[in-house]
């Protein structure tokens, strides 16, 4: 696999449409944060997932753009046509990142240097923007030799793989935390760990990552070949000629392709995306993605593609408007993960759908505030981790994946979590209370619990603790977390019950019940 990468492309297509010079920081932002720089902006301090107001404050003149997915993929078409008027097979993994096999094109260009060189020039000719290109067994690995401008031979991708930092996983940051909190820091120390082990302790998303720090794919392939009723295709009159328009329609068309895979438990990975002009002229594209594609994922390809289409320059968009478009799964895979229910097809849309209108009217009633929604963010604590958002607001994460939470407890996170935490009281084997001290440790080990006065509970086990990180210039009692696990107060069959409780000070430390384990 070929894979040709142009860097920073959300901000270098930025740049293009507002007029910017390349030689000017430019940072592209999505929920005030930043989500792509050039180099220039690098050079300054900027980083991705810094604040707006930081990132400024770092670069004054730095330029200032938001997130558009159309611009990126309607400018990335010009890339796609420069590889594609030298090599045949071009999917375009999303705007910045196109693939090609490389055998066929490697033997007619006399080498894969000679075809690397071909490709790097031919796409600063025509589109006039800087990329690099990696040659690897796989779509991972060839990836990470283009950010590196390598071609690793056969048989050695494991080998180049091995010495990478395990951040290279970056679309699993939970994985990679637990991964460095593990000790395992590279690809390699992650891909020596025996199969099994992976599966029992990191589950089948650790499994697929495993993969590919051994070099493997993602999935094995599929070799049945989708059936040609999954093919879908679709006559227009009067014909496309608006991109709002194609987008509008490529909702209803996802939703039926999408359920279409579903009858016959597949799910699609490559996405041929085909169209007829009035005039006669074919139009195609490639999609590759790396998980399979949901009804929201297909819509969204089809959008960007005719973005590429409706909107290219002068001379390179069609003659006339789409009169037909057919959706092809050019590559399929088991689609287990994404059946969700046993109910009818569309069903599950459908129900979305009425329950969204139902928000909508209490919001109309109630306020904005009528209707929240969880999500998962950042924090030391599970309650903290929990941010309520009123429904329809934008659900992102109000800080970064890769942000580190000194103090943070470690999975699991409790099965409940009390609302108001409980006063308590924790003893020593003396009969002492036990507290935190300055070098945050407790003053002993913890083996009584008096939860609001009740009868003293025997410690059996406890772990931690974790301390609170806060301000060390300001004056206050430490404060730190432990896991208490507890003698059970019943039977002698009864299972022996694991609190979470917080502790404030070494002298009177005041504790708390936060929450309680399964």
């Amino acid at each position: 696999m070929l894979v040709l990468w142009c860097p920073d492309w959300p901000a270098v297509a930025a740049a293009a449409v507002g007029g910017v010079a390349v030689t000017r920081p430019t940072a592209v932002f999505s929920a005030n944060r930043v989500v792509a720089c050039n180099a220039v902006a690098r050079r300054d301090g900027v980083r991705r997932g810094m604040r707006r107001r930081e990132a400024q404050s770092l670069c004054p003149e730095l330029a200032v753009f938001g997130a558009d997915d159309g611009r990126d993929a309607r400018l990335f078409e010009a890339v796609a046509r420069a590889v594609e008027a030298l090599v045949v097979g071009v999917e375009v993994v999303r705007p910045g990142l196109v693939a090609v096999p490389v055998a066929g094109a490697a033997s007619y260009f006399g080498g894969e240097h000679a075809l690397v060189e071909r490709l790097v020039d031919e796409v600063s000719a025509a589109a006039g923007v800087e990329c690099q290109v990696g040659v690897a067994e796989g779509l991972f690995a060839a990836t990470l030799a283009a950010r590196r401008g390598e071609l690793v031979e056969p048989g050695r991708v494991a080998e180049f793989l091995a010495p990478l930092p395990v951040t290279e996983l970056d679309d699993r940051a939970e994985l990679v935390d637990l991964l460095r909190r593990l000790g395992l820091r590279t690809l390699g120390a992650f891909a020596a760990l025996p199969e099994r082990d992976v599966v029992n302790r990191f589950g089948a998303d650790g499994l697929l990552a495993h993969r590919l720090a051994r070099g493997r794919s993602e999935r094995p392939p599929l070799r049945r070949r989708p059936p040609p009723e999954l093919t879908l295709t679709e006559e227009f009159d009067p014909v496309i000629e608006r991109v709002d328009v194609a987008t509008f329609l490529a909702q209803g068309l996802a939703t039926r392709f999408c359920s279409g895979l579903a009858g016959h438990g597949l799910a699609c990975t490559r996405l041929g995306i085909y169209a007829v002009t009035e005039d006669g002229e074919q139009l195609g594209r490639v999609w590759r993605c790396a998980e399979p594609l949901t009804p929201a994922g297909v819509a969204d390809r089809v959008r960007w593609q005719f973005e590429g289409w409706l909107r290219a320059a002068p001379g390179r968009r069609p003659t006339s408007g789409v009169t037909r478009l057919r959706l092809e799964p050019e590559e399929t895979v088991e689609g287990r993960s994404l059946q969700l229910e046993l109910g009818g097809e569309g069903s599950l849309e459908e129900d979305n759908e009425r329950a969204a209108r139902a928000f909508v009217r209490v919001q109309g009633l109630l306020g904005p505030e009528g209707v929240l929604t969880p999500l998962l963010d950042g924090g030391r604590d599970p309650a903290a981790r929990i941010r309520l958002v009123p429904w329809g607001d934008p659900r992102d994460r109000a800080t970064p994946a890769d942000a580190t939470w000194p103090g943070r407890l470690p999975a699991p996170s409790p099965a409940t979590v009390l609302d108001r935490p409980v006063p308590a009281q924790v003893f020593d084997a003396d009969g002492r209370a036990v507290g935190i001290t300055a070098r945050e440790w407790v003053t002993a080990a913890p083996r009584r619990l008096s939860v609001a006065g009740g009868t003293q509970r025997d410690v059996v086990g406890w772990a931690g603790p974790w301390p609170l990180a806060g301000d060390r210039r300001r004056p206050g009692p430490q404060r730190a977390r432990l896991q208490l696990l507890l003698a059970s107060d019943g039977g002698p069959d009864e299972p022996p019950e694991a609190v979470l409780v917080h502790c404030a000070g070494t002298e009177n430390p005041l504790w708390t019940v936060e929450g309680v384990y399964d």
